[in-house]
């Protein structure tokens, strides 16, 4: 696929079809991926891909949690804001495309726990790759690294006809993974990245996220 038009195709998926992803072909999109640039070739990222029933057992351990009310718990820095801005308009732009694909009524607690739980069960894809980095590293530096291998993770998905859908729920319980899958208090946990074949039945799947025109956001120097 060219590089272009992967790019411009990309989106998340939240529905997945339930075959399988061989290891094989996820170690050739890691592979791929890490070749993604990091500040000084530091390379600051590392994986743990899980599937069958491991990842089944953090599904249920997750959902457990969240219907218990169990705190979440994010290991990695998280960026906010404000209500009144842009970024909260765009949020509720794609919340409510969403829930309109879905059928979910504004007042639907019920089928609002529902798909809250999707994001907690990895969207129920047959594969997640889990991105850590060590817990030596400090600062935004990294985080800006590991931004460059997820997305690479995502294109390269896309040579193998494979969808994905990077999401901070599949880690928001951390002690689940590191029970499950093995994962060392010196690795800081931080973000998931749901990989499968895309179920193109699955209403949320048709989502389509506006992008702000290049003119709103770019400030030209220098050019006649």
């Amino acid at each position: 696929m060219d590089i272009v038009e992967a790019i411009r195709s990309r989106k998340s998926i939240r529905g997945f079809r339930a075959e399988p992803i061989g290891q094989e072909v996820l170690k050739e999109i890691l592979d791929t991926a890490c070749r993604a640039p990091s500040a000084l070739n530091t390379q600051p990222w590392e994986f743990f891909v899980l599937a069958g029933e491991p990842l089944r057992r953090v599904c249920r351990a997750n959902v457990e949690r969240l219907k218990s009310g169990a705190p979440l718990e994010i290991e990695a820095a998280e960026s906010g804001f404000p209500r009144d801005s842009v970024y909260r308009r765009r949020q509720v732009e794609l919340a409510k495309q969403l829930f309109r694909l879905m059928g979910i009524e504004r007042g639907d607690e019920e089928k609002r726990a529902e798909w809250t739980e999707r994001g907690f069960r990895h969207f129920d894809a047959p594969a997640a790759i889990i991105i850590v980095q060590d817990r030596s590293l400090s600062g935004a530096g990294a985080l800006l690294d590991i931004g460059s291998v997820m997305q690479s993770i995502c294109l390269a998905a896309l040579q193998y006809g494979l969808g994905t859908c990077i999401a901070r729920q599949g880690v928001f319980y951390p002690d689940v993974l590191r029970e499950i899958a093995g994962i060392p208090e010196s690795k800081r946990i931080v973000i998931a990245i749901a990989i499968g074949i895309p179920d193109w039945d699955f209403p949320a799947n048709a989502v389509e996220t506006e992008r702000e025109k290049t003119e709103a956001i770019t400030t030209w120097v220098g050019f006649d």
